[in-house]
């Protein structure tokens, strides 16, 4: 009797720490940005006071995109397959169109959304809090749902049709870090507290070109 495992299909991320003359180039666009802040926060899900676009024509922008966010896609597609139900015609392929940072201060916070388009990312710039620390403060430390405060969480279901979350933990050692995801998978953000600095990340959507 021989017995095989099939995985059914299903889809993940892409992540990786960026180099740091990518995260360079990055600061100096959020820095240009401030200059003429554009409010957009009408268009996003966010509680809380700053979010701002960045400049898609920028040639910060357009070396990210080939340097970072085209690798980022194709190792996606090498390891899932094109997006579910995707039809792409030839000679289409994908480009950014929305990228803005995010200035999260203590008890602001993401409820759970998705974003429109194919592909999303996140980009963490600055983590001013620990994780640790966090689900030690008394709001948290009693609580059997402390592994959530302060931190950015998927949410998804597996093939039984149960929800499932995964978190990643805002430390400082996630400055720099990326998750490409699925632009429809949905996610949130915790708020953190007892800190009065900002966290600072970047987010973007993909579509099809």
């Amino acid at each position: 009797m021989k017995l095989l495992n099939r995985s059914l299909p299903n889809t993940g991320t892409v992540e990786g720490m960026l180099p740091d003359n990518i995260i360079k180039d990055i600061w100096t666009l959020i820095e240009e940005a401030k200059e003429k802040p554009i409010d957009i926060r009408k268009d996003l899900a966010g509680n809380i006071k700053s979010s701002i676009q960045l400049n898609l024509k920028s040639p910060i922008t357009n070396n990210f995109t080939k340097e970072v966010l085209t690798k980022f896609i194709e190792k996606h597609i090498d390891s899932y397959g094109t997006p579910y139900r995707l039809q792409m015609e030839k000679g289409q392929g994908f480009n950014m169109n929305r990228m803005w940072v995010n200035f999260q201060r203590q008890t602001e916070f993401n409820p759970i959304h998705d974003h429109g388009g194919i592909f999303s990312f996140v980009i963490w710039l600055k983590i001013p809090t620990s994780f640790e620390e966090q689900k030690k403060l008394p709001i948290a430390v009693e609580s059997n749902s402390n592994m959530s405060i302060s931190n950015f969480e998927l949410i998804y279901t597996d093939v039984l049709g149960t929800i499932r979350t995964f978190a990643y933990n805002m430390e400082k050692e996630a400055e720099g870090y990326m998750v490409l995801f699925p632009a429809g998978l949905n996610h949130q953000v915790y708020p953190f507290y007892d800190n009065d600095e900002e966290r600072i990340s970047i987010s973007g959507n993909v579509v099809i070109q």
